[in-house]
């Protein structure tokens, strides 16, 4: 199975002291380039974040983003005894340098930045749970763009159902074109009264099939229908072969319409083409 390159997924988690919340999005790019976006208290998951994305994923540009709403709600309150102490010694030494000092408030102490504390989180407790968080939401990401990938065959192999029907269809075209072009070079010679020698008519129909001779490009697009369906079965990471396979796809429809000599056949190489790039711009979101 071919997975796309865009998807996205989010996952959510309440315990004890908060909630956890990975968002990842993932669009199309060359090469795998991850984007993170952690709070400073979870800045230590960063490695184990991009080996699992490397782990998991080819390409993409993939934005991680994880936020934590803390629970304050039912904390104890604790005093950090010493650090009040060693703030109120501070203050008594201010004090004794002042004629007539004011009185030390509490309230000031407890107001005082790491006096009065809340219950502490267990930060590796949390850093686990953010991790296991992660590999869900890496799992989710992984499904959809699955999903989306399995949409996407599903569009190239009709496509490719497309271009095989236009390619019989000139197939059988062709004789008949050959044929018109030969009446018509016959009844212009009739028109202008001329002779023309049977044989050099011959030649000159000879050289006529040679340069519009497209059999060669019609078992070349087929070779390459059955490489696309053959990569879009294999699945992995098929997106940059497809990409190739496309290119080569183009040559050929390109090489079909600079042989062209009816409009038929102009107008079976503008099919062949339209189609080649709906596939191309497909091909685009594939991993």
């Amino acid at each position: 199975m071919v997975h796309s390159m865009t998807a996205f997924a989010r996952t959510e988690e309440a315990g004890s002291h908060g909630t956890l919340i990975w968002e990842l999005r993932s669009v199309n790019h060359r090469y795998l380039e991850p984007h993170l976006r952690l709070p400073e208290s979870f800045r230590d998951l960063e490695g184990a974040v991009r080996e699992a994305l490397r782990q998991g994923l080819s390409r993409g540009k993939v934005e991680c983003t994880l936020r934590f709403a803390e629970e304050d709600a039912g904390k104890s309150l604790q005093v950090d005894s010493l650090r009040a102490r060693q703030l109120i010694e501070a203050a008594q030494s201010v004090a004794a340098l002042i004629a007539q000092p004011a009185p030390i408030n509490p309230l000031e102490v407890l107001a005082w930045p790491g006096v009065l504390v809340a219950d502490a989180a267990d930060p590796q407790a949390l850093n686990s749970a953010a991790l296991k968080l992660f590999d869900k939401a890496l799992d989710e990401l992984k499904n959809g763009r699955g999903r989306e990938g399995a949409e996407l065959a599903r569009l190239l192999n009709e496509r490719l159902d497309s271009i095989l029907d236009e390619v019989a269809a000139l197939r059988e075209l062709v004789p008949q074109m050959l044929a018109g072009q030969r009446q018509k070079l016959l009844d212009r010679c009739a028109e202008m009264q001329a002779e023309l020698d049977p044989q050099r008519l011959e030649q000159e129909l000879v050289i006529l099939a040679q340069k519009s001779d497209v059999a060669e490009e019609l078992d070349r697009l087929t070779t390459h229908v059955s490489e696309v369906r053959r990569v879009l079965k294999a699945g992995g990471a098929a997106g940059r072969r497809l990409d190739f396979l496309m290119q080569e796809l183009n040559r050929e429809a390109n090489t079909l319409g600079s042989k062209a000599f009816d409009p038929r056949s102009t107008q079976a190489a503008v099919n062949l083409k339209v189609l080649i790039e709906q596939m191309r711009e497909q091909v685009q979101n594939i991993e």
